[in-house]
């Protein structure tokens, strides 16, 4: 599974397995995400998952504002594995 994949990624940069941590979160609700997206595309009326993934939306900002103020290296270091934002060129 994907999940369990990411969580042995996240253990072996800790060394310990915590489902629970704010990497793992953001990583799950980038998956719900992804998922109500595409279910969305197909079905466009759907006002109830379009709330939820707004929720959602909401949740994992609140968790990625909190670890880039509290460490900016973990935060750019999951953004890149998930590759959620996008790179700024210049």
């Amino acid at each position: 599974m994907v999940k369990n994949s990411f969580i042995s990624v996240i253990s072996q940069e800790k060394k310990e397995e915590n489902p629970g941590s704010i990497e793992f979160q953001v990583f799950s609700f980038t998956n719900k995400i992804r998922r109500l997206t595409s279910h969305l595309e197909l079905h466009r009326k759907d006002y109830l998952s379009q709330k939820g993934l707004r929720k959602i939306l909401g949740k994992r900002q609140r968790l990625l504002s909190y670890l880039s103020k509290k460490n900016g290296i973990r935060y750019k270091n999951l953004i890149n594995q998930l590759n959620i934002r996008e790179s700024k060129t210049r």
